[in-house]
């Protein structure tokens, strides 16, 4: 559907398409409301391509006093885990302890015990230095004196999203990306009637009305809703990652670094056929307009961490093949070091327009669960709020994956795509149903996603729809050519905008993912 062709008259307008929006969008619809998402980029492109992965209760925030927080992102970690297997998968964490260095093998005892009740299930051992250096023989053995194992879990974000919105548009709802609501408007009581929306990119405009609206718009959200409480504001604090090729340190489980210079809690973990290094918590002074790139410093502070942890890996900057930077979207109450602000979230309410901001990945339900118990006296008669439903349609077990598959790869793709998948392989030319170099995405994914994912560019197909933009060396220009052929018959494009988009996305993935120095 293109905006022209768009219906006028709304339940709901979300606006934002991270996983926040997506979350309120997938719920709105099961509910029965009439319901249409707004995203003035590409969807996931903020925060929500660009997270740690990590689908988390978050140890930190239990060790800072945070029991709310840390028991809900548990609890929606398991669900997840049980409801989305081949997207939301298991990840073991390997934990060092070290004499006079970190936490001490007590404290993390009694997190990890509590961590483990709030799950319902034991998911941590102990193991002394002999056992602990045998499950990763890479680490610094100075002064160590043992480790801990414990279980949490990783996603790819980005399809994390795309199969919320997927999975809503099949259900009734409208999502747009690249279309911007520009004004929200109100009748003279100040209620909300509705919103101005522009296409980014033909600027092609309408005036929709809607009887409620909610921001979910992230560090982007009091742009269009000041904060109602004096002291508490949005603080965009920039995280940024490192990949590197896994072969480059043969780690299988994820490795929790303690920085030695601030202690602030790292990691480096296996994903999508590459190595994550994360992460940094800094506040983000440059416009939030502009897309925000991982600095040199960055960069150094991480490389201290990981060459403390494994010095005889000898692991150089140069090494990695690509970098991530995003903003967060912190709630702040003072002058607090980055790392100490809350991850909790805040929903405030204005006369039909609802904003919900803060929170993290893991508690996106939660998020659109209150954010629509929010909007309730503002729109019409509909279901309650689904509590028990799965989040994502549950599929039927197949004991054969189709075509050959191994049922590790036909997990994956049900993960990610939904009842899609099936698509995926059976239309796929057979030689297609290969990975790409080095990641566990297959060649097959390519056309059926350019065709059907609201693609607008090749970023979005190769920094978000599928990520070889970032698990492939220089932004995987040399699978260009391949590329095109595959995805040409689908997209329209001809060869001279082929080429147009070629040199953008090589430009923009300069700009934004090159490594520093």
């Amino acid at each position: 559907m293109n905006l022209e062709n768009a219906e006028k008259h709304w339940d709901l307008v979300v606006i934002g398409g991270g996983i926040t929006g997506a979350g309120i969008l997938r719920e709105a619809v099961r509910m029965g409301l009439k319901t249409v998402l707004f995203e003035k980029n590409d969807f996931a492109w903020g925060t929500s391509s660009r997270s740690s992965k990590f689908i988390h209760g978050g140890l930190r925030y239990l060790a800072e006093g945070r029991i709310f927080l840390t028991y809900d992102s548990v609890r929606n970690r398991q669900r997840l885990l049980r409801e989305a297997p081949g997207l939301v998968e298991p990840v073991d964490f390997l934990v060092p302890v070290y004499k006079h260095f970190g936490p001490g093998r007590w404290t993390l005892q009694a997190a990890l015990s509590i961590y483990d009740l709030m799950a319902g299930e034991k998911h941590h051992s102990y193991y002394d230095l002999e056992q602990f250096s045998n499950l990763i023989p890479q680490v610094q053995h100075k002064k160590l004196t043992g480790g801990y194992l414990f279980m949490d879990a990783q996603t790819d974000d980005a399809r994390l999203v795309m199969r919320l919105i997927n999975e809503a548009k099949a259900a009734g709802g409208t999502a747009f990306n690249y279309t911007g609501v520009t004004q929200i408007h109100r009748n003279d009581e100040g209620a909300v009637t509705g919103v101005e929306v522009e296409d980014t990119e033909t600027r092609q405009t309408q005036t929709l009305s809607a009887s409620a609206v909610i921001n979910a718009t992230g560090a982007w959200a009091e742009e269009l809703h000041p904060s109602p409480k004096k002291h508490l504001h949005l603080r965009p604090l920039r995280g940024s990652h490192l990949l590197f090729p896994e072969n480059r340190l043969p780690i299988k489980k994820a490795v929790t670094l303690i920085h030695p210079d601030d202690k602030r809690p790292m990691f480096i973990f296996p994903w999508e056929g590459v190595l994550l290094l994360g992460t940094t918590d800094l506040d983000h002074s440059q416009s939030m307009s502009i897309e925000p790139v991982m600095t040199r410093e960055e960069a150094d502070y991480m490389m201290t961490a990981l060459t403390a942890y494994f010095p005889h890996a000898r692991i150089r900057l140069k090494d990695a093949i690509a970098s991530i930077a995003g903003v967060r979207p912190v709630l702040s109450k003072g002058d607090r070091p980055p790392s100490k602000e809350s991850r909790e979230y805040a929903v405030w309410v204005d006369k039909g327009l609802i904003t919900v901001t803060g929170g993290k990945l893991t508690t996106f339900r939660s998020l659109a669960r209150d954010a629509l118990s929010a909007a309730k006296p503002f729109l019409p008669e509909h279901q309650g709020f689904a509590e028990h439903e799965p989040a994502f349609r549950q599929l039927p077990k197949t004991t054969t994956p189709p075509r050959g598959l191994s049922a590790e790869v036909w997990r994956r793709l049900c993960g990610r795509y939904g009842e899609d998948a099936e698509k995926i392989v059976t239309r796929a030319d057979p030689k297609d149903l290969r990975p790409i170099e080095n990641t566990f995405t297959l060649w097959a994914e390519l056309p059926r996603l350019a065709e059907t994912e609201d693609i607008r560019n090749l970023s979005d197909l190769l920094l978000r729809r599928v990520r070889i933009g970032l698990l492939t060396p220089g932004g995987g220009r040399h699978l260009l050519d391949w590329v095109q052929a595959l995805c040409e018959p689908v997209m329209g494009w001809d060869k001279q905008r082929w080429k147009k988009e070629r040199s953008a996305y090589i430009a923009h993935w300069e700009y934004a993912h090159r490594v520093p120095g």
